[in-house]
């Protein structure tokens, strides 16, 4: 075995490459991606170059996965999305929006509606029916708001 991988080792590294390539394929996350693609180039490098001895080749693959897995996770850490964090937290998306209250605070407790639903709404004040109110975090259920600047009250028939 060893002297068939000594003589072809082109075909080694191609197989170990697919081989990993597969075994990403079955879920692992991107742990094997990158040293999938270093040995699918050292097998490329191999044809090319088959003077170069199993060691080198070995290090070369080494070298090739931890270059390719720190570029891929520097490119990723670049492009970001502020707001993925939050995609599985809808009423997180609701932070800034401005509503009306449906009717009056009873110790800081109100509702709200949004859509076709009304969510629990607190404020520290004490405000009316129809204030327009900001929401400023969410805490569970409860949607925490505040008076809009432009906080007029409109009767609750106006919404």
């Amino acid at each position: 075995m060893i002297e068939l991988i000594s003589a072809q080792p082109a075909w080694f590294w191609l197989c170990l490459g697919g081989l990993l390539l597969i075994a990403e394929l079955l879920g692992t996350g991107g742990y094997l991606l990158w040293s999938g693609v270093a040995a699918v180039a050292v097998a490329i490098i191999a044809l090319v170059l088959p003077f170069i001895g199993w060691e080198w080749q070995g290090i070369l693959f080494a070298i090739l996965t931890i270059v390719s897995a720190v570029l891929w996770r520097k490119w990723l850490s670049l492009r970001k999305n502020p707001q993925a964090d939050d995609v599985n937290q809808k009423s997180h998306q609701l932070i800034g929006r401005k509503v009306r209250l449906i009717s009056d605070t009873d110790e800081g407790f109100s509702r709200v509606k949004l859509a076709d639903g009304s969510w629990r709404a607190y404020s520290e004040i004490a405000l009316k029916a129809g204030t327009e109110v900001v929401i400023t975090s969410v805490d569970g259920i409860t949607l925490h708001v505040k008076p809009s600047h432009d906080g007029n009250s409109l009767e609750p028939s106006d919404q």
